[in-house]
């Protein structure tokens, strides 16, 4: 009997349907929870509405980035945007004050150029160019009695809210060990544990997703580990030593990842240790005796010497006065990132869909489509969040965005003709703010929960019911930015791809003239790795993202998978050359043979990773 045909959906409409999976993130429902309700709260007990509602959009602005992490990792990733965001509402209340439409509108086209450029940096710098533009809408687009400076000053105190309470309060497990550490040691024990994963799957068909794996981990923890500080260095005994346990993970992953290029299958006992360590980490106590793994072949000698280092790390009491292995980058380098290929064409884009966004809107006001609503911010600031193409592809976008604001509104409609004003829309929007954390997996779930809360926010602060003209206006937003976002572009298409693929390339072109130089800086070493891997990933998030796109859109990035695939195949060759070169002083002919196999491979790919690699 033939099995029935299973319904394939395209990449662009299956990826509007994807919802990241994990556990409820108990402690940001909490902090949702206690943040726009009670400031909404704040604002109308003191008579200070205004303000209030400020407060609140900027701790939901705020809840959607506050992601899993370390409490020192938040402060850039909540504090970073926020800041953005106060600037971006001080500069449009002062202009939407003082120029006439088409001055305003030009001025927002170039605020939205700059904005879109510095959201090539990175995430933080991606989230703080979103909130820029966000708040200058809303500064520009919706009149109140405060000055500019005041309303600022309510957007930082709305975000800072939270981000105190995400510095104060526990998370579910962290009174258990050390509250100072929530977040960075389950992230390094979590290195420990993907490692060990890893050796389980070498020989196997999972191998190559669980090296993948093991380097989102170490990013992970990278990261929880580098938030900013006050002094240069950890300044505890126990902050030092985690940081050392961190630094001890690395070997142990350069040999995993040689063994996995090896392919040849080992015994449970390899992988055992890893998960004593983890356990270690987790609770802070010693490790006990560590099984050995043969030592057979160089890549399981470097394993068990990289297992005696950490074991005697562990026992340590205290580590290393070093900051976590990370190349550092300055401001020359996100002001080449804004200005390069990636960065130019999200500018671009952003620019034209932010000021055309600005110019309907103002338009359709000053005709008085809106009716007796004085706030023409919504279009402006929903094409800022359609024009992101961090938060999917296009097409996913703008779906998940209508269905999610059309059934938004109309549950705001029906639950603003049941609920008491303003108590029972206060209730609401604490409600909404608990739901952001959870939403925050979908696009069109976010949207919907997002619209809630913020026509419940403009109803207190005396708005009349919007919830038709807000179902008109994303729809317009929508189709704005589907024009636009397949209009032709100077340069070439691809940019943000080509830009991930060039640091990709380029790291791993450093990474290999270091191992192939045999110098004996083993630090260095790591540091070249760990950047390689990061840009690799970073280029497969963007490749899978435009992979994800309308035909149209993704026959510019086709091919482009394959060149990361090489170029993953040239790092993990590269980490093998460098452990068989610390235990022989010499290659076999295999590595040699693949190395030439694949930079002949690059070869082939030359366009797409500018400035080319080359042995």
């Amino acid at each position: 009997m033939p099995r029935p045909a299973v319904l394939s959906l395209p990449p662009w409409l299956a990826h509007a349907f994807r919802t990241q999976r994990g556990p409820v993130p108990w402690s940001a429902v909490t902090r949702g929870a206690l943040a726009a309700g009670p400031l909404l709260l704040a604002g109308v007990v003191a008579g200070r509405v205004s303000d209030g509602v400020v407060a609140a959009i900027a701790a939901m602005l705020a809840g959607i980035n506050d992601r899993p992490g370390s409490r020192r990792a938040s402060v850039r990733r909540l504090g970073v945007p926020a800041l953005a965001g106060a600037l971006g509402l001080l500069v449009g209340t002062y202009t939407g004050q003082l120029l006439s439409a088409v001055p305003l509108t030009l001025f927002l086209t170039l605020l939205g150029l700059a904005a879109g450029g510095m959201s090539a940096v990175g995430p933080v710098a991606s989230a703080a160019g979103t909130q820029l533009l966000v708040a200058a809408a809303i500064g520009a687009g919706m009149p109140a009695a405060e000055s500019g400076w005041q309303r600022a000053l309510a957007f930082l105190a709305g975000a800072g809210w939270l981000l105190l309470l995400r510095l104060a309060l526990p998370t579910p497990g962290s009174l258990a060990g050390d509250f100072r550490f929530d977040g960075e040691r389950e992230a390094v024990a979590d290195v420990y544990d993907a490692v060990a994963a890893l050796l389980d799957a070498v020989g196997g068909d999972t191998a190559t997703t669980r090296r993948a794996a093991l380097t989102a981990a170490l990013d992970h923890a990278q990261d929880a580990l580098a938030g900013p500080r006050l002094r240069r260095y950890a300044g505890s005994a126990a902050e030092r030593r985690l940081h050392a346990q961190y630094a001890a993970a690395l070997p142990l992953a350069e040999a995993a990842t040689a063994l996995a290029w090896a392919g040849e299958p080992l015994s449970a006992r390899a992988a055992e240790g890893l998960r004593r360590l983890a356990a270690a980490v987790r609770g802070n106590t010693g490790t006990g005796p560590l099984p050995a793994p043969s030592r057979s072949a160089p890549a399981l000698r470097a394993l068990d010497d990289a297992l005696l280092h950490a074991a005697e790390t562990f026992d340590r009491t205290a580590g290393g006065a070093h900051r976590p292995l990370a190349r550092r980058r300055g401001a020359g380098d996100a002001v080449r990132a804004a200005l390069g290929t990636g960065g130019r064409e999200y500018g671009l884009r952003v620019a034209l869909c932010f000021g055309a966004s600005a110019a309907v809107a103002q338009a359709l006001h000053h005709t008085r489509w809106y009716g007796q609503h004085q706030h023409w911010y919504w279009l402006p600031a929903t094409a800022v969040f359609l024009v992101k193409p961090d938060l999917g592809p296009l097409a996913s976008r703008v779906l998940s965005r209508a269905a999610g604001t059309v059934l938004g509104a109309l549950v705001f409609a029906g639950l603003a003709a049941l609920l008491p004003r303003p108590e029972g829309l206060i209730v609401l929007v604490a409600v909404c703010g608990a739901l952001v954390p959870v939403a925050t997996r979908n696009f069109g779930a976010l949207t919907a929960v997002v619209t809630v809360l913020v026509l419940a926010l403009v109803m207190v602060g005396g708005e009349p019911q919007a919830s038709v003209s807000r179902i008109g206006e994303t729809l317009l937003a929508c189709v704005i930015v589907l024009i636009v976002g397949h209009l032709p572009m100077p340069g070439e298409r691809g940019g943000g791809v080509r830009a991930r693929l060039a640091a990709a390339a380029s790291a791993a072109h450093a990474y290999l003239v270091h191992v192939l130089s045999e110098s004996g800086d083993r630090t260095e070493r790591w540091v070249l790795r760990r950047e390689a891997y990061r840009t690799l990933a970073e280029a497969r998030t963007a490749i899978a993202l435009a992979a994800a796109e309308l035909p149209a859109l993704a026959r510019h990035t086709e091919g482009t998978d394959a060149v990361a695939a090489v170029l993953e195949r040239l790092v993990d060759t590269t980490t093998a050359c460098a452990v068989h070169l610390d235990d022989t002083g010499r290659l076999t002919s295999r590595h040699t043979r693949q190395l030439q196999e694949l930079l002949d491979e690059l070869e082939h790919g030359q366009e797409w990773v500018r400035p080319p690699v080359a042995a």
